[in-house]
């Protein structure tokens, strides 16, 4: 154990013995499913930053994120990790900011998530994103969490909003807030966490692990550990309103990109030269298995000669481009859904940040602020309401002819080309 890098030795809690959990991995996001069909609360985890520039691994593949995220499936909760910004550095943080923004909307959009009971953790650097939620509390959050944080930047790096500082303060609606602290915390981050212990008063619940030190979690093996990360997850559970022993009949439907997880142990060193949504290497504790999109049919040229030869060639392109359902198609389907439930950051999180849509004057929108500058006088007037006629696949394509009810012109005859990357919509094309 000793030989391996810090961040990729094992998580201090068994994960081995519980059922199933599923994994589908959408854009920079891993989910993992508890087995069951109940709609559940949720949690998503946020790593920190910044990383080494020779990181061989990224961290939603460390055994750490991937226990704790394993061990809240098995315990009937709806677990994400999400890859940001700030493994490139400090200066990320509005980036990164807007991945964990992204991030969270992609969860609360997934069908086996209640989107009303939702948990955000935050470790190590991720503290610094975690200041922006405890001001602006959202309905939909439940609790936030706390483990080993850095929760004040550097001199000379500009912070988004200072936890300590907003913690206190009087708000509509109180938010649970846990912090998991260690006893050997390193003294530039002990500092600002003092501070923030301070100004929480009694909003404030703590886990001390005297002698745990940063990153105890997957570096210290002792029963203070295993203690103090059950009882986080316990707090979690407890505030997300979970019952892990309930059933559900809700018909929920079964992600097709899933695997079953093994037990959460050292994932195989890879080489990346992009650390933002590489080709994932195989790991031990959970592998991602994605659905290879239909491979369209060369078509011979038609011809006085050729045609009875073709026809059953052509029948059966023209019945897989219409009929087969593959990645892309869900993505586009869950932006479909957002867009009618009017969830504005449901919807853009279904988008690359750097997502581009032309028009069928010329016009172009590019990156997801012009997006949401763009749709939200549609999301909040609720004219959100387009007409599925028809759709084909092709590849990571998917094109679709509707009919459109958010204009001031009646219904409006459309096509609209959609393409899918890494689980996120890329680009978009409006034809008519």
């Amino acid at each position: 154990m000793t030989d391996l890098p810090p961040y990729l030795r094992p998580f201090v809690l068994p994960v081995a013995d519980a059922g199933e959990v599923r994994v589908e991995r959408v854009g920079h996001v891993d989910l993992y499913h508890p087995a069951g069909t109940a709609r559940t609360g949720a949690i998503l985890l946020v790593h920190g930053g910044p990383m080494p520039a020779d990181l061989e691994v990224l961290p939603r593949e460390w055994p750490v994120f991937q226990g704790y995220a394993t061990a809240a499936a098995q315990r009937g909760l709806v677990a994400a990790v999400v890859e940001h910004g700030l493994i490139r550095g400090l200066d990320q943080l509005l980036t990164a900011a807007d991945d964990v923004e992204a991030a969270v909307g992609v969860l609360r959009a997934d069908p086996r998530v209640d989107p009303g009971r939702v948990a955000l953790w935050f470790f190590s650097g991720g503290g610094l994103l975690a200041g922006e939620w405890l001001d602006s509390r959202p309905d939909w959050l439940r609790c936030l969490m706390l483990t080993y944080p850095m929760l004040a930047t550097p001199p000379g790096v500009d912070e988004l909003v200072n936890a300590a500082e907003v913690i206190g303060k009087q708000k509509d609606k109180d938010l649970p807030v846990l912090l998991t602290r260690v006893g050997r915390e390193r003294a530039e981050l002990a500092g600002p966490v003092a501070e923030f212990v301070s100004a929480g008063g009694a909003a404030l619940d703590i886990i001390d692990v005297p002698k745990g030190q940063h990153g105890f979690d997957m570096l210290d093996h002792t029963e203070e550990s295993r203690a103090a990360v059950t009882k986080a997850l316990d707090w979690a559970i407890a505030h997300l309103g979970e019952d892990p022993t309930a059933t559900s009949t809700l018909p929920i439907p079964t992600p097709t990109e899933t695997s079953k997880v093994s037990p959460a142990g050292s994932p195989a060193k890879k080489t990346t030269t992009a650390p933002r949504r590489p080709t994932p290497a195989p790991k031990a504790a959970a592998v991602v298995e994605t659905a290879k999109s239909p491979t369209p049919t060369p078509v011979a040229e038609k011809s006085s000669t050729s045609i009875p030869s073709v026809a059953p060639d052509l029948t059966a392109v023209v019945a897989t481009a219409f009929s087969f359902e593959t990645p892309a198609t869900r993505v586009v389907e869950r932006e479909h859904a957002t867009y009618a439930a009017h969830d504005l950051e449901a919807f853009l999180a279904l988008y690359s940040p750097t997502a581009q849509l032309q028009f069928a004057d010329g016009a172009v929108l590019r990156g997801r602020r012009s997006l949401r500058e763009y749709y939200q006088p549609l999301f909040d007037a609720g004219k959100c309401k387009t007409e599925l006629q028809q759709r084909m696949m092709l590849g990571e394509w998917v094109v679709e002819q509707s009919v459109r009810h958010d204009t001031d012109q009646g219904p409006v005859p459309t096509i609209v080309m959609y393409r899918v990357q890494d689980g996120l919509i890329v680009e978009v094309r409006f034809l008519a």
